[in-house]
């Protein structure tokens, strides 16, 4: 008769993404002509639980390289930005989001620049990133378990065979 039993392991019992869009305004020391190129570099970023909800607190640095003086020099400024998305990730049947559920959060698209504009002083940009949440907790499986089965394969020494070979009666089918 087979029994049952139940194994607890650790199982991502909830995963969604998100893609957003910051718009940012740098004030570069001179008055720019034209943005000759945008970059998004050191993202770094935490997901917390709040509530039954992911936040994901994380910062980037923008960098702008312009041409300024009617396109006769060039700079480039930097300014750090922090962000705080809020996820409510779905959580599969019959599990529970708590204090003990791990948070693993995943850029699946790096921070890049979608859109770039020069306003007066201002340089505005839409900056877009993908993010990707999974919450690891507690999951319980069954498995049926065969009471009293013998499953070992029965080896024998190379002295045994021997033995069993001599005995054979070679003269048996003549």
């Amino acid at each position: 008769m087979a029994s049952y039993k139940e194994i607890v392991t650790k199982t991502v019992i909830g995963k969604a993404k998100k893609t957003s869009k910051n718009n940012i305004v740098i004030n570069p020391e001179q008055m720019p002509s034209t943005v000759l190129g945008c970059w998004v570099i050191n993202h770094a970023f935490k997901g917390l639980s709040d509530k039954g909800l992911v936040k994901i607190n994380g910062s980037f640095d923008v960098n702008v390289w312009y041409s300024y003086d009617s396109d006769h020099k060039t700079a480039v400024t930097s300014k750090t930005f922090n962000y705080t998305d809020s996820m409510n990730v779905p959580i599969k049947s019959e599990s529970e989001f708590n204090d003990e559920s791990e948070i693993i959060v995943r850029s699946l698209k790096q921070p890049t620049v979608s859109d770039v504009k020069i306003n007066g002083n201002e340089v505005s940009l839409v900056v877009e990133k993908e993010m990707g949440v999974e919450i690891v907790g507690e999951g319980k499986i069954k498995v049926t378990i065969e009471e009293d089965e013998d499953d070992y394969e029965e080896i024998y020494d190379d002295d045994k065979i021997d033995e069993v070979v001599e005995q054979i009666d070679t003269e048996y089918l003549d």
